[in-house]
């Protein structure tokens, strides 16, 4: 088997670019891909509750509860109560927050919008459909029975 043809490979290889990609541009910015990751899941009308922050970004609790504390200090959010269940907590985007939100959704834009000039929808279509197989295989536990 030849590493280099693994699909494995090309996705981590591939996602790992796209970090280091999305890590220079916030790097501009004094930030970093998972803090914009982060403020790109938090709804910047409503906010977000923070128990379902970490699922919908597919990070741990410890992970995120330091990006969390960290955008906290950097003034980019603050925490609010539910006013329905005085137990859970909404995550919600100041002024600063919102405005690097947006910095962070252009680069997403710019990221997409260069892919789809450079290849075929055919090529993405079939992208997504292989990435959507790989997920339900992985769902259906089809693997190490």
């Amino acid at each position: 088997m030849i590493r280099e043809k693994t699909i494995d490979h090309a996705l981590r290889t591939t996602w790992k670019a796209v970090t280091k990609l999305y890590n220079r541009e916030a790097g501009k910015h004094d930030s970093t891909m998972a803090v914009a990751m982060a403020l790109l899941h938090i709804d910047h009308e409503n906010g977000t509750p923070s128990t379902s922050l970490g699922p919908s970004m597919g990070m741990e609790a410890t992970s995120l509860s330091r990006i969390l504390n960290n955008l906290e200090d950097k003034g980019m959010i603050y925490r609010e109560k539910n006013p329905n269940d005085g137990r859970s907590v909404f995550l919600k985007l100041t002024k600063s927050g919102k405005k690097m939100r947006d910095i962070s959704r252009e680069s997403v834009f710019v990221f997409n919008d260069t892919v789809r000039m450079n290849i075929s929808e055919e090529k993405i279509n079939n992208f997504f459909e292989v990435t959507d197989a790989i997920k339900k295989l992985i769902d259906e536990n089809s693997f190490f029975k």
